[in-house]
């Protein structure tokens, strides 16, 4: 646990000092990239999973609500703090 804060910590401080340079511009690639691999890697293992997939019919419903929500409540909370940070007349 704190090895993973310590690599985001870390990371958002090289971010920091090399902010403005070439590299930094090209990462949103990169990490659109790197979250569809992880999507798809967690699906293909929960798919796999045949004692979880017997299981689904029971629980499926209540998964699909629970991540329904988790999506809007972090698509709400990014607006939110796209509002207080930039404004609402877009970026500062």
């Amino acid at each position: 646990m704190f090895r993973i804060l310590f690599l985001l910590f870390a990371g958002m401080g090289l971010g920091y000092l090399l902010r403005g340079r070439a590299v930094t511009r090209k990462t949103g690639q990169g990490v659109h990239v790197t979250i569809c691999v992880l999507l798809f890697v967690f699906g293909s293992s929960i798919g796999s999973d045949a004692s979880l997939m017997e299981r689904f019919g029971s629980y499926g419903g209540q998964a699909v609500v629970i991540a329904l929500l988790t999506t809007a409540g972090s698509l709400l909370a990014g607006v939110v703090a796209q509002r207080l940070i930039f404004g609402k007349g877009g970026r500062k």
